[in-house]
């Protein structure tokens, strides 16, 4: 076994499911040529044949295996039986429950369900269900956020909540970099999930402005909201990157104001489909986004202070591997130095 393996992928490194079309099959494939699980996001509507439209892109760019996530509070089911027919390795679901019965209906085709929590309560649920791995989501993650709490002070709950079941608990939300992934191995987690690292890749379909946004922001520039997308996904708070355009806005907007009936900012393209994006609405700017982009969401997580460059979606894998394993081996090299010297001076009585 490789060193910081997960679910029989080389590295316990996973992509975040990128919405709406962000972790796209360019991106997916690179993070799984690397050995990490890359996912693809389902759209929120039940699409099937945008989803098989999706994994045979990925396929034709990649032979590694790789995932698909869902959001369970949009219409899903038959986006998920097309996944299960599809036979992809991992079900990626979140915002909602996923009953024993749907779990064991994935196993049948040979599918790992890997569920994101953002309780100590949801994540024994997801066990119990039999899940494959448990992804632990802190309130420092961007785009939305089911996390209440800290990742640092929920993730050990969870790891406590979780002993002597057989099931690795990865570790999301403002990791950026090895250090965090080392943070999150010596609080229990088998692996971490990153969703803003990712974004600021070569591979990703996020818009360029996006990208930079990412690149020349600084730590503390992100806000917890829920400014945007209030009628598509009610109650969904998010992380989104303090713009001029949040800023100006995120004391004017009444509790009874939605993105309905908003002026237009700009239009995209996403999964073919051309969509009008109207102010404060959820959906972020992808490489097809035309208009005032700079006033559109933008989705990240607190760890972006420590993103200063946009890399091909490989090389995240391997610094975040390699660092991770030489900070280690650093921390290992120094308690034996130490433990040497003291053994060298000490006295016998």
């Amino acid at each position: 076994m490789a060193w910081g393996s997960i679910l029989g992928f080389e590295y316990g490194i996973v992509q975040a499911p990128l919405g709406p079309d962000i972790s796209g099959p360019p991106l997916v494939a690179a993070v799984a040529n690397a050995g990490g699980l890359g996912l693809l996001r389902a759209p929120d509507q039940d699409t099937p044949y945008v989803v098989k439209e999706l994994i045979k892109r990925t396929r034709a760019l990649t032979s590694k295996p790789f995932g698909v996530g869902v959001v369970l509070a949009f219409p899903h089911t038959k986006t998920i039986q097309a996944i299960l027919n599809e036979k992809v390795a991992v079900l990626h679901v979140s915002w909602g429950e996923f009953p024993k019965e749907h779990v064991e209906e994935a196993h049948r085709a040979g599918v790992k369900v890997v569920h994101q929590i953002g309780s100590v309560i949801d994540a024994e649920k997801a066990a119990a269900a039999g899940v494959d791995a448990v992804i632990v989501q802190g309130m420092e993650a961007g785009g939305h956020v089911l996390g209440q709490e800290g990742l640092f002070s929920l993730l050990p709950q969870v790891v406590d909540a979780l002993k002597g079941i057989d099931i690795p608990i990865i570790a999301a939300g403002g990791i950026a970099d090895a250090r965090g992934y080392v943070a999150a191995l010596a609080l229990g987690a088998k692996g971490v999930c990153l969703g803003t690292r990712f974004i600021a890749t070569e591979e990703s379909n996020a818009h360029f402005l996006y990208k930079k946004k990412i690149v020349e922001s600084s730590a503390g520039e992100t806000m917890y909201t829920t400014l945007f997308g209030r009628a598509r996904w009610p109650d969904a708070p998010q992380r989104v990157i303090k713009t001029s355009f949040y800023l100006k806005w995120k004391d004017e907007l009444r509790d009874d104001e939605t993105e309905l009936h908003q002026p237009s900012i700009g239009q995209t393209v996403v999964y073919g489909e051309r969509k009008v994006i109207s102010r404060f609405s959820g959906v972020v700017p992808n490489q097809s986004a035309t208009g005032d982009v700079e006033s559109m969401v933008m989705y990240a997580g607190s760890g972006l202070g420590l993103i200063n460059d946009i890399q091909p979606a490989a090389m995240v894998v391997r610094s975040l591997s390699e660092g991770a394993k030489n900070i280690i081996q650093q921390w290992l090299t120094g308690v034996l130095e130490t433990s040497t010297t003291k053994s060298g001076n000490s006295t016998m009585i």
